[in-house]
């Protein structure tokens, strides 16, 4: 396998994605950490998305062979609850969570196996050129209702990045509350119902010429009333046709020509950006 990854961190402190590479157990993954509404910081300093997103990782990386990928997603889960609570974070305020969305693969001679929650994503390569996008952006509903919101921001004359996000953050709280419901999305936030809103399976390699898995940092920003949810396919071909290093510098020069995102409504500038281009 030929593989290429890319980390880059966006406008907060820290990188809170992290890259799972397991060439042991031909185990790869992308993890999207999330930081609480109510600040936090570790012992140096590190954000709750940050410490989530590190603790995924370590428990994929250093994973036996006999663990299926829920097991360990499951395992991360407990884990991460354990690390909130001696951090003396309540379980049952969403808001205080730490967060990881992740896409999971484990390749193997004839199948290719996966598993995923919230908005990270796998795209399949085929050799006739075709593109299948395997996951689900569970989180897309949730990301276009903020993003509704914030374009009635602009609309109504807010002209700042921080005056949107506050005009915006009662829309993005009832998001988090959605966090592992049926009308939610599934996330790594310590919840026991996690599994329950975690998607697994499998694929045949056949005809399998290459995998990207994704964070949603690397989402093209969109102009208001333009929904998220057929993007994947989109940077799945822009991909394929730029490289991933360029796609990423083609996406950052984008987004630097919007700092107050207020013509294409987002949150922040520039999220952090993790890929894995797999060659198989």
């Amino acid at each position: 396998m030929n593989i290429t990854s890319a980390s880059i961190k966006g406008v907060g402190t820290w990188n809170e994605d992290a890259i799972i590479l397991n060439d042991a157990l031909q185990l790869y993954g992308v993890i999207d950490g999330a930081t609480s509404l109510v600040p936090y910081s570790g012992p140096s300093g590190e954000s709750g998305g940050y410490l989530a997103a590190q603790l995924v990782a370590s428990t994929c990386n250093e994973a036996a062979s006999a663990d299926s990928l829920m097991d360990l997603l499951v395992s991360a889960n407990d884990s991460l609850r354990a690390a909130m609570v001696q951090a003396g974070i309540s379980p049952q305020r969403k808001e205080e969570l730490w967060t990881a969305c992740v896409a999971l693969v484990r390749v193997s001679p004839k199948w290719i196996e996966f598993a995923q929650a919230g908005d990270c994503m796998l795209a399949v390569y085929y050799a006739d050129r075709s593109i299948r996008i395997v996951t689900n952006d569970q989180l897309a509903h949730v990301d276009d209702r903020t993003k509704a919101v914030w374009a009635e921001g602009i609309a109504a004359g807010l002209t700042s990045r921080a005056e949107l996000f506050e005009y915006s953050m009662p829309t993005i709280r009832k998001g988090r509350q959605l966090a592992n419901t049926d009308d939610g999305y599934g996330v790594i936030n310590g919840d026991p119902a996690f599994p329950d809103h975690a998607e697994f399976g499998r694929i045949s390699r056949t005809n399998v010429k290459a995998l990207l898995l994704f964070t949603d940092g690397l989402y093209m920003p969109k102009l208001p009333g333009e929904p998220d949810k057929d993007s994947a396919g989109e940077i799945a071909g822009l991909v394929r046709e730029k490289g991933l290093p360029r796609y990423i510098e083609w996406l950052t020069e984008l987004e630097e020509s919007d700092p107050d995102c207020t013509r294409y409504p987002r949150v922040k500038k520039s999220d952090d950006k993790t890929a894995l281009w797999i060659e198989l």
